[in-house]
Formats: structure tokens, C-alpha cells, sequence
């Protein structure tokens, strides 16, 4: 089952409201208290207190540049809202502009409504980092291989023009999902220039070989954050079993990915998980069987960033884990940076 990176404004309203709402299922708790105990050790506890505890949850303002409004900027500066990402990065557009709080509180989540654009995107801060890591430029071929809700997607728009822009999602209802994001946030001239797909992943470096300058990952993984809240026990149980074949897709999403990048070109790997299983594991087993690919080094980005988000320690240049805590409740996000020789 896909993780759903989490986002889509009103969507993301309404999941926690329930939530606030909701028990916590003790089957996947036991579970990620035994696997990240072991892998966090004592960190754990505080991601835990985070990941519990919804009311301590955040979410991030991305701001539309398509459909720009001075007015709104003002009002989340006066509501003590400030930039999330600023000074010394590698890669900062301009236009690209998010905005956080330190204090868990909603803003107000916009309705979709036919021919008219939003304002905004409320999203997990730390899901535009494999976004500032891809380091998309004006002009460049991307895929975004498993894009829905489509949070990502944005983003990559609010920071560049891409030259062919294709965001593929394999599953039906997450693909009608990221059509609507797209035409809720996206003028209609530049809609038309993007390409929507439901092919599966694992193919389409074999339909699309060495046609893209970046390729972004942001893989089905196992969603720890809404995980906890399986209000099925026995869909939890299930998932945590089908869990162990996660990594294996992971893997071949990933090998389909550098298919379909150019030499030269980069590919960003994400998750939304803490599990090293489906993280590091999986980029050394890439690192090891693909001759053609390395590492690139993403530590200015992590040393930039370092004030707003806080980042599991021991990982190495080409990667980073952000771990959620008070006050700075975003991720679990992992990102590996990789490029094709």
C-alpha cells in the first residue's frame, strides 16, 4: 500500500481533524517501538512523543506563485509565520516561497473549485527538500515518478519551467487525485505542457530510456505517520507484513529511474518512512549492483536548513532523515541524492 506523502490541503484539514480524534493502533506502535528502537535508539523516544501526538503536528504554507497574493504574504508574517528556507542554500529560487510557524496551528485550508487557482498548498516542510536536493533549472526534462497527491509536483513548478515535465502515478484513484492538485494550482497554459501518466514505475525506463535530465523517487514506503492511525487492526497487521516487499519495488523503481535519466543527469530518491529497511538500505543496494550511478553530496543543503529541521546524525554526504520533534515536527523524510555517469 503507497504512502501517502502527505499534503493536499483541504484533504490534509480534514485527515486531522479525524485524527486528533483517533486511537492509536498498538499493533504498528509495538511494531516501530521494537524496529526503531533498534535503529534510533534512544531518538526514538522524542520522534515518538511527535508522531503520537497530533495536535504537535505542523504544516507548512506553500506559497502559488500562479496565482500570486501580497495580501496573504502580509497576513502570515503578521500571524508570525516566516520563510522555511533562506540564506545559504546551494539551490533557492526566488520564487519559490514556504512559509512556517514554530507553534502547531492549521491555516485554513482552501476548497477546490473548477477554473479558479489556489493560493496555496499546506504540506510537510520537509517535503520540499528532495525538491531543493533535485535542484531543478529552467529548460530540464523531469519525471516525477510517482507523483501523487502531487505536492512535489508544485513545488518542482514553483521553483523552475522544466522543458517536458511528465508526473506519473500508477494507481487510479492517486492519479485522478494528482490531476485535480495540478489544475487547482496550475494555469491552464502550463497544464497543457505537462504530461500526466498511469504507467507503472518499474517500466518506464524501458518506454522512456535515457530521456530525462531529473528524475525525482518519492517512492511508496511505509507512511509512519498515518500508519499509527490504522483504525484496522487487521489491515495494519497486513500492512506490516506486506512491508517487507516494500524495499523490492523501492529497488526497481529506482533501477527504471536511472534507465531514464541521461548521463550526467540526477535523481532524488524520498520516503516518508524512518525505516533504514527502505532508506539507506535500499540506495547501498543501488549504490552496489549500478555501476553507472554515484553519490552526490547533499550536506551543504542538510547544513543549511540545519535552524528549522533536525536531522538523524550518523548518515552519510549523499543522504539525510529528517526526525520530527517539538516544535519542529516535520518528516520522517529521508532523501538520497544519486547521478548518472
Amino acid at each position: 500500500s503507497r504512502g501517502l506523502p502527505w499534503g493536499g490541503a483541504s484533504e490534509v484539514e480534514n485527515k486531522t481533524k479525524g485524527k486528533l480524534q483517533k486511537q492509536i493502533c498498538q499493533v504498528v506502535l509495538d511494531h516501530f517501538e521494537k524496529q526503531y528502537t533498534a535503529e534510533l535508539g534512544d531518538k526514538w523516544t522524542s520522534v515518538r512523543d511527535v508522531l503520537t501526538c497530533p495536535s504537535c503536528w505542523q504544516y507548512a504554507i506553500l506559497l502559488n506563485k500562479f496565482s500570486q497574493s501580497a495580501e496573504l504574504e502580509n497576513t502570515l508574517r503578521v500571524e508570525g509565520y516566516h520563510p522555511a528556507f533562506q540564506g545559504t542554500l546551494p539551490y533557492l529560487p526566488r520564487s519559490l516561497k514556504c512559509y512556517i510557524s514554530r507553534t502547531p496551528r492549521r491555516f485554513p485550508a482552501q476548497k477546490h473549485q473548477t477554473g479558479k487557482l489556489k493560493e496555496y498548498y499546506l504540506l510537510n516542510a520537509a517535503s520540499v527538500l528532495p525538491v531543493l536536493a533535485l535542484e531543478v533549472k529552467d529548460g530540464e526534462d523531469v519525471l516525477d515518478l510517482c507523483a501523487a497527491p502531487g505536492g512535489k509536483s508544485i513545488t518542482i513548478l514553483q521553483c523552475a519551467s522544466p522543458g517536458q515535465f511528465h508526473c506519473n502515478e500508477y494507481d487510479d484513484l492517486r492519479s485522478r487525485w494528482l490531476k485535480q492538485t495540478m489544475e487547482s494550482f496550475i494555469p491552464d497554459p502550463l497544464v497543457n505542457l505537462i504530461t500526466l501518466s498511469k504507467l507503472d514505475g518499474r517500466q518506464i525506463g524501458d518506454f522512456k530510456p535515457e530521456l530525462y535530465d531529473k528524475v525525482l523517487v518519492d517512492a511508496p514506503c511505509s507512511n509512519d505517520r498515518s500508519w499509527l492511525f490504522s483504525s484496522d487492526t487487521q489491515q495494519a497487521k497486513l500492512r506490516l507484513i506486506q512491508r517487507k516487499e516494500l524495499s523490492s519495488l523501492q529497488f526497481q523503481l529506482l533501477r527504471s529511474a536511472i534507465k531514464a535519466l541521461r548521463p550526467g543527469g540526477s535523481l532524488v530518491y524520498s520516503t516518508c518512512t524512518l525505516s533504514k529497511a527502505e532508506n539507506s538500505d535500499v540506495i547501498n543496494l543501488i549504490l552496489k549492483s549500478c555501476a553507472n550511478v554515484m553519490p552526490v553530496d547533499i550536506s551543504e543543503m542538510a547544513k543549511a536548513v540545519s535552524q528549522e529541521f533536525t536531522f538523524l546524525s550518523d548518515t552519510q554526504q549523499h543522504e539525510l532523515l529528517v526526525l520530527p520533534e517539538k516544535g519542529k515536527a516535520w518528516g520522517p523524510m529521508y532523501v538520497a541524492k544519486l547521478k548518472k555517469i
